[in-house]
């Protein structure tokens, strides 16, 4: 049985992970830019959803071979996307598609746990053991050392996606694929709780892991950020000694407390200011995302995400996004309050000045993470 994938470039990550996996079950995942053959697989995250690509829905509809779709927005949403798919699978897909697609070779019952279909659903009854899948394979890409988050940010899917427990591939499963880089790059929703719950750092496993490493190493940087609480002393010593990036990547969201407490951030402005004037201490560069645009913010909040901007960029740098209500969290269901006419421009003064970057001005451009 043929098995294709289709190519998407926002989820190359998904193909390099589910192309090891589906390949240690004797399933190649061919790449192919249109449906075709007996199987195609997608997956559908924040920025290939249909309605940013509404072509894709039609495509999916009228595909003439199986079609299974993953990813984000398709675990998020899976009772619409079944309308349009053969199959959905819900949540990770390590385990459960090579199972699928077992299941559609041999011509055997497909009431798979983590598929829906049609007629049928029900959750996954396993998590993805990271050190059971290679990191990649043919398909290269970076490293991902941890899943699952133990915050609930009001607009992110990951622990949607991958739980509230953290789970991390060990040091010498990320030494094996890291070191066959000359430049080493991970994946993971805060690179300083490698190691950790997720709320207690382990700088301990993170300078062993790097003793482990033999290039240069790129860590707390896209994409593997990190929270601006676990940006202190320690921490940033291990970069600045260890790993060859200049810039540290974290979070603010926004420059309100009152709207962080909202979001259940776990994290306060004050942890921002701190983290960012110890990246300067230690000569690296702040990188800070901030969300322009929570429906509940109130005039105030907004002015003071903009003096947190301004202030920002006159240390490091500042990314800056749209609210984009994504389905499956918390925010689902509510709308983006509009950017005021002098925040956009603040933003595009700031962007021509090589401070700012991202998409305040269109919602489909970025994902938050």
């Amino acid at each position: 049985m043929k098995v294709n994938w289709r190519l998407i470039h926002s989820a190359r990550n998904s193909y390099v992970a589910l192309y090891a996996a589906c390949e240690q079950s004797g399933f190649i995942l061919y790449p192919v830019k249109e449906p075709a053959g007996e199987v195609t697989c997608y997956s559908l995250n924040t920025i290939n959803e249909p309605i940013n690509e509404p072509g894709l829905r039609d495509e999916i509809t009228n595909a003439d071979c199986v079609t299974i779709i993953g990813g984000s927005h398709a675990t998020a949403m899976y009772q619409d996307v079944i309308r349009y798919a053969d199959y959905v699978v819900v949540g990770e897909g390590e385990y459960t598609l090579p199972r699928l697609l077992a299941a559609i070779e041999q011509g055997t019952s497909t009431a798979i746990p983590g598929v829906a279909t049609k007629d049928h659903y029900e959750p996954a009854d396993t998590d993805v053991r990271l050190d059971a899948y290679p990191a990649f394979s043919e398909m290269k890409g970076y490293v991902e050392i941890s899943r699952g988050c133990p915050f609930s940010c009001g607009y992110c899917q990951t622990p949607q996606m991958f739980g509230h427990c953290m789970r991390h591939r060990s040091i010498d499963a990320v030494a094996q694929y890291a070191n066959r880089y000359e430049h080493a790059r991970f994946v993971s929703p805060n690179a300083f709780a490698y190691g950790s719950d997720g709320v207690h750092p382990r700088f301990d496993k993170i300078k062993r892991l790097f003793h482990h490493l033999r290039y240069q190493i790129f860590f707390g940087t896209f994409p593997s950020e990190v929270r601006p609480e676990f940006v202190c002393d320690t921490s940033i010593e291990l970069v600045t000694q260890f790993c060859a990036n200049s810039r540290l990547h974290f979070g603010a969201q926004s420059g309100s407390n009152a709207v962080l407490q909202h979001l259940k951030r776990g994290h306060t402005v004050e942890d921002v200011v701190r983290a960012v004037e110890l990246c300067c201490d230690h000569g690296l560069t702040p990188v800070v995302d901030v969300i322009l645009g929570f429906p509940f913010e109130t005039d105030e909040d907004q002015l003071a995400t903009v003096r947190l901007i301004k202030w920002v960029t006159g240390h490091g740098m500042v990314h800056a996004h749209h609210f984009m209500p994504l389905p499956g969290t918390p925010l689902s269901g509510t709308f983006a309050r509009p950017i005021p006419l002098k925040t956009a421009q603040l933003c595009g003064k700031l962007a021509l000045s090589g401070k700012l970057t991202g998409s305040w001005s269109d919602t489909a451009i970025k994902p938050h993470s």
